[in-house]
């Protein structure tokens, strides 16, 4: 895999022919704070910026129009513009951004399953001076 260094939002790598780069290429379209849970709203159909805004809570609203570009430039949210006054944008999923579905099913339910205890885990290691990586065998 060839790498080509940026965090301007350009690809990372320029070849993505060995096994796991699937799996790097699509993290590379769904990473990042906010994407996937954009994507995961976005799953119950179309959505005004604001709307989407106040169901995410704690993003800035730098933050989330960064975001909803990047999944719009990769192809996986459709932005519509309405010529209205106050204009009026929303948000959808596009074909290829529906075909997540599945993959954020899952990630939903391992998180309720893993993610919870094992965040709640470490903060309570954080918070006792340490984090515990594991025993040695």
């Amino acid at each position: 895999m060839d790498t080509i260094g940026t965090t301007s939002g350009k690809t990372r790598h320029t070849d993505y022919g060995r096994v796991a780069c699937p799996v790097e290429a699509t993290l590379e379209l769904i990473g990042g704070k906010w994407k996937g849970i954009v994507l995961y709203y976005l799953l119950d159909g179309r959505l005004r910026f604001s709307e989407l805004k106040r169901r995410i809570g704690c993003v800035t609203q730098r933050m989330l129009t960064k975001q909803l570009r990047e999944l719009e430039s990769s192809g996986l949210v459709n932005r519509i513009v309405y010529a209205e006054i106050p204009p009026r944008v929303e948000y959808e999923l596009t074909e290829e951004g529906k075909s997540l579905k599945p993959i954020l099913a899952v990630l939903k339910e391992w998180g309720e399953t893993h993610a919870l205890k094992l965040l709640e885990s470490r903060g309570a290691a954080e918070k006792s001076g340490g984090v515990e990586l594991g025993t040695a065998d």
